[in-house]
């Protein structure tokens, strides 16, 4: 691979992840970042591979098809995985870091290695040679690739360059992230330590309980209370895993607690029964200075948020880390432009790929996955092979069908889910059961994917 060279906008998971999987394979990567010079509505640094609307990256259940795609990661030996679960904190069964220390511990990987350059600018368009064109007039090295890591918030004349290319509207959608709080400020007496279904285990979440009185009036000032996007929003205009908490509260008074508010597999210790409703509360630190309202990804206006939420109980003196904030994202129209290995259909020079949110993978280890995905088949590209077919058994594989199959219609932002896997040979009625039959079946397809990759030296 000597003389080989890629370069990468955005220095986001998906982008950190490939510059890191294409420099371990002796390829030169330069990744171009805006940041911090150039901010956005939702970052807070310049730092690589940022967190902005949660610090969970989601169950590491095995039979589960997060847990699956986290496997994958693992035989992959993703770089950002393996940070992750070196900055992890407690989140019960599900995988959350430290996001400070996440992002800090990516970029020290990434600017020790040699083989990486970051370029801090504005990109603005592709030329045919691979340059990348920044704002302002300059431009980066010429490259054997380009990789679009450039994530929801592309836009401007970026986003205008690749309409331009690819003949296709890029879609949008708006996504929201939730409220920080500090640890000292809520109200130990009313709060209390569990995670769901565990009654002797102190539990990683704190949980405030809401008498049936206490919710209804929360539900009232909330469907009430002042928004920034003065608009009701129909399901098309909102990713259904970041849907605000008012617009849930909009469908029904009871919405709230059967879906971010629901109190099953927890009994409030004061009563000694389970609460009407109940808000978790997720480490946010590795020093549990502030906590995450789980599942409280909201719309509303910050002198709103300070006055609603302040009604939960044990937060009646909350202090902010951070409001709430909604953005509007962007995505492109996948399966009509791009390929199985996630390259522009479209050919205007060097092959250019697109890796992370804006192909409409959405979530954290997606984003990661996608920009090892990227990697691999480009590592291939350049040697003059094709890579290995990733089968649609596995997490990964399943998603990328979807995303990439002309066949799909009506595209929106998709986790890995056992929804879109290949049906099972032999339907098994017990939901557990399945789970674990799409898991084992998964775990077969990415040994034979890690043996293959093997076989070539990739």
């Amino acid at each position: 691979m000597n003389g080989k060279r890629v370069n990468i906008i955005g220095a986001g998971l998906a982008g950190s992840e490939c510059a890191l999987q294409l420099a371990r394979r002796g390829i030169r990567v330069a990744i171009v970042e805006q940041r911090p010079s150039v901010p956005t509505a939702v970052h807070r640094s310049g730092l690589c591979a940022e967190l902005v609307c949660s610090n969970s990256l989601k169950s590491t259940k095995p039979a589960s098809a997060a847990g699956m795609l986290k496997a994958e990661l693992g035989a992959l030996d993703s770089y950002l995985y393996s940070t992750a679960l070196e900055t992890a904190v407690p989140a019960g069964g599900a995988l959350a870091v430290d996001r400070r220390e996440f992002a800090r511990s990516v970029t020290r990987l990434v600017d020790e290695n040699e083989l990486i350059e970051r370029v801090a600018g504005e990109a603005t368009a592709i030329d045919p040679d691979g340059a990348v064109r920044l704002a302002g007039g300059g431009k980066t090295a010429l490259a054997d690739a380009v990789v679009l890591a450039s994530g929801p918030l592309t836009g401007g004349a970026l986003a205008g360059w690749l309409e331009g290319l690819t003949g296709s509207s890029g879609l949008s959608f708006f996504d929201a992230a939730a409220p920080i709080v500090m640890a000292e400020s809520l109200d130990t007496t009313r709060i209390f330590r569990q995670s769901r279904y565990e009654d002797d285990a102190p539990g990683d979440y704190l949980n405030a309980p809401f008498t049936k009185e206490e919710y209804e009036a929360f539900a009232a000032e909330l469907v009430a209370a002042q928004r920034v996007i003065l608009r009701d929003f129909e399901t098309k205009d909102l990713f259904n895993a970041c849907q605000p908490i008012e617009e849930i509260a909009r469908k029904g008074l009871d919405a709230p607690r059967f879906g971010p508010l629901k109190p099953v597999g927890l009994v409030d210790p004061t009563t000694g029964r389970r609460p009407w409703a109940a808000l978790q509360l997720r480490m946010e630190d590795r020093t549990c200075q502030s906590y995450n309202l789980v599942g409280f990804q909201t719309n509303l206006t910050f002198a709103e948020q300070k006055r609603v939420f302040r009604m939960i109980p044990g937060l009646e003196r909350a202090e902010f880390a951070r409001y709430g904030v909604m953005h509007r994202n962007t995505f492109v129209d996948a399966p009509r432009v791009l390929d199985a290995h996630l390259r522009l259909r479209a050919s205007f020079g060097v092959p250019t790929y697109i890796a992370g949110q804006l192909a409409g993978t959405e979530g954290y280890c997606e984003a990661i996955r996608s920009g090892l995905h990227v990697a691999l088949c480009l590592a291939a590209h350049l040697d003059g092979e094709e890579p290995p077919q990733l089968a649609r058994q596995t997490a990964f594989g399943a998603l990328l069908a979807y995303a990439t199959d002309p066949e799909t219609t009506d595209y929106q932002p998709m986790h890995v889910n056992f929804g879109i896997m290949e049906p099972l040979e032999k339907p098994v009625r017990n939901k557990a059961r399945r789970y674990e039959a799409y898991a084992a079946r998964g775990a077969d397809a990415l040994a034979c994917y890690v043996e293959a990759l093997r076989t070539r030296g990739n």
